[in-house]
């Protein structure tokens, strides 16, 4: 669960009149969408085949619908119900599952509907001789100055980088050299 408040205390006194064990209780007190979740992440790796989750409502548990669905898409697959005390919503009973199946489909649909907006957004674009994507970061003439003061072996990657304000794997991009330090996706 999270809060905006950053306030449990409510949620936390619901939780243990379900009977949640409060040693098993997990807060993450982090807000957003984006923000990292390492209490859900321990409470993942803790979860066996037959546990239930409990929560007070679906948005403690899910960042937006897409994580809600692949959450509860590992807990289905991992043999874990799941309980949500403010919807009624259980997944260990029939109409708990069908539920959840409902708002996959809706999600999948909503995703597919999103997809086909941008393909078509894209063609009516190019139709217009518009290119989609990002402008680029440098010009034409900038590119080629990069190169020369590349080829000088009088500039570092990094100090082209710094000269030009933008990261060294731009400049990797731009000389068509490997980065030997690629991003790692967490």
């Amino acid at each position: 669960m999270s809060t905006r408040e950053q306030n449990a205390d409510g949620q936390l006194d619901v939780l243990e009149r379900a009977g949640v064990d409060r040693k098993h209780i997990y807060v993450d007190k982090a807000s957003g969408k984006l923000a990292r979740r390492p209490q859900l992440d321990r409470m993942m790796e803790f979860l066996r085949e037959g546990d239930i989750v409990v929560t007070t409502k679906l948005d403690r548990l899910g960042r937006s619908l897409r994580h809600l669905m692949d959450l509860t898409d590992e807990l289905r697959d991992r043999g874990i119900g799941l309980r949500v005390l403010s919807q009624g919503i259980d997944t260990t009973t029939p109409a708990g599952r069908m539920f959840f199946q409902i708002i996959g489909a809706i999600s999948e649909f909503e995703a597919s509907l999103i997809s086909e907006r941008t393909l078509d957004g894209l063609e009516a674009a190019r139709a217009r001789s518009r290119k989609g994507g990002r402008k680029p970061k440098l010009s034409d003439r900038q590119v080629a100055l990069i190169r020369t003061m590349h080829a000088s072996g009088e500039h570092t990657i990094t100090a082209l980088a710094d000269t030009f304000k933008v990261t060294r794997p731009t400049i990797y991009r731009v000389l068509e050299l490997p980065d030997p330090a690629p991003a790692r996706v967490p």
